[in-house]
Parts: C-alpha cells; sequence; structure tokens
C-alpha cells in the first residue's frame, strides 16, 4: 500500500517539477532553499522521492559518474498535475518550534546569569542566520541558479529576511533589558521593559 503523501512529499515533488535530482541533490537543495521554511531529517528527504515513485508521481533511473552510482528522480506527468492540485489547496500557517524561547518563558525557575546564556545563544544564532540569509540574497541578486523563478522565490526570501532580521533585533533588545537586571523575578530585580506590551 503506498504510503500519504504529506507536506514534505510535496516540498520533494515540486523540486523535482523544477529539474530532475538525485537524493543527495534534493538534500542540499532541501537544505539550501527549504530548511528555514520546512526543516526536515535527511533521512526523511531520502525516503521521499521513493514514496513518489510508488504513487507513480515520479520516476527513477540509476546513472553512474565513474563508478559512483546515483539514483536520479524526476516527477512524471501526474506528479505536475499532483503538484497543481495541491497548490489548490489551502495551506496550513506559520507553526514557531522554538526550544530556546521556552527556555526564556520559563526563566524564573532559573538565574539571570542562565537568561543572559540563553539570550545571547538565540542572539548569535540570529547573526549566523542574518549572514546566511544575507549571502542567498546576493546570490539572487545575481540572477542565482534558477533565475526563471526568482519572482515566486523573492516572496517567501522576503518573509525569511525580515524574521531573521526581526529575531536578530528581539534578541538584542532582551539582552539589553535583561543585562540591567540583579535577577528573574520583580523580588530580585527584574522589570517590566517600557515597551514590552505597548506598540
Amino acid at each position: 500500500m503506498a504510503r500519504e503523501l504529506t507536506t514534505t512529499s510535496y516540498a520533494v515533488l515540486s523540486l523535482l517539477a523544477v529539474r530532475p535530482w538525485t537524493t543527495y541533490e534534493l538534500k542540499e537543495q532541501m537544505r539550501r532553499s527549504l530548511r528555514t521554511m520546512w526543516p526536515r531529517a535527511e533521512s526523511v528527504i531520502y525516503e521521499e522521492p521513493k514514496k513518489l515513485v510508488e504513487h507513480g508521481l515520479a520516476r527513477s533511473r540509476v546513472e553512474y559518474t565513474g563508478r559512483r552510482r546515483s539514483t536520479v528522480y524526476e516527477i512524471t506527468e501526474e506528479g505536475r498535475a499532483r503538484v497543481g492540485q495541491w497548490l489548490d489547496e489551502p495551506g496550513a500557517g506559520p507553526v514557531m518550534e522554538f526550544e530556546a524561547l521556552i527556555k526564556v518563558a520559563f526563566a524564573d525557575h532559573g538565574t539571570v546569569e542562565q537568561l543572559r546564556t540563553t539570550l545571547r545563544r538565540i542572539r548569535d544564532d540570529a547573526v549566523k542566520r542574518v549572514a546566511i540569509t544575507e549571502a542567498r540574497m546576493a546570490e539572487y541578486e545575481e540572477g542565482g541558479p534558477y533565475p526563471d523563478r526568482l519572482p515566486v522565490i523573492a516572496l517567501p526570501s522576503k518573509l525569511v529576511r525580515e524574521q531573521n532580521a526581526l529575531l536578530l533585533r528581539w534578541a538584542e533588545w532582551a539582552l539589553a533589558e535583561v543585562e540591567q537586571w540583579n535577577g528573574v523575578t520583580p523580588q530580585t530585580g527584574a522589570r517590566i521593559p517600557p515597551d514590552a506590551f505597548s506598540g
């Protein structure tokens, strides 16, 4: 029995609609273009093309580079039709999964230094994310690997850029506030930032 298609299935199928890929190339392309909006484990990415073949939405062939064997997957006409049907369906909105933010939300059960450390780590990660995004934007300004796709690539790219910039601004703001605290409760020196709840 063919396994049910998931959003990851459709993400891989959509990549196959761009061009044929080996599973390694699919993994790299997922990491490159989709990790910010649909992060998935590599093991899942390696299984998805096989599932698409089971459904008749993709086909595979074996190619050799010297002695190195690779399986190349490409979309079928039925697969292209299925992508079109999937695009008609409503998509779920964003869901945040952010462990470090949970640690911030419950920091009053620890120390102010633990909170500062968590915020520094969030800030440092945000700096990396901003740098990666800006490098990708520079690549797109030069045309990128798929210049014909740039109009649609630009739409999610702008959101990712703004999200990363927002995360960095927030982390710097939160860290600046907490640097003034002596503790993590009002009794030990924490205070409500003046602009925390106002627009």
